[in-house]
């Protein structure tokens, strides 16, 4: 998964027709991060975390299924980085 795609801090994006307002952290010089995407104006929101070790790349869902989240993280089209 391309996670380079998203700007650390805040950007915007749109999934399935919806604007999300996108909150990407990096964590342990790049080796996990914390990705958080919420709805504009609705309800939906997507939560991960990723984790980068020497053996393996673990995706961790927050409580939603990990389709949902791979499928938002293949589809989203960023919107300006800066959220205008």
């Amino acid at each position: 998964m391309d996670f380079q795609k998203f700007p650390e801090g805040y950007s915007t994006g749109m999934y399935q027709g919806k604007k999300y307002g996108i909150s990407k952290t990096t964590f342990n010089n790049g080796k996990s991060l914390k990705l958080y995407a919420e709805e504009l104006g609705g309800s939906d929101f997507i939560s991960m975390n990723f984790y980068s070790t020497k053996e393996k790349e673990l995706l961790k869902p927050c409580e939603m299924p990990e389709a949902k989240v791979v499928d938002f993280l293949n589809k989203v089209k960023l919107l300006n980085p800066m959220g205008s």
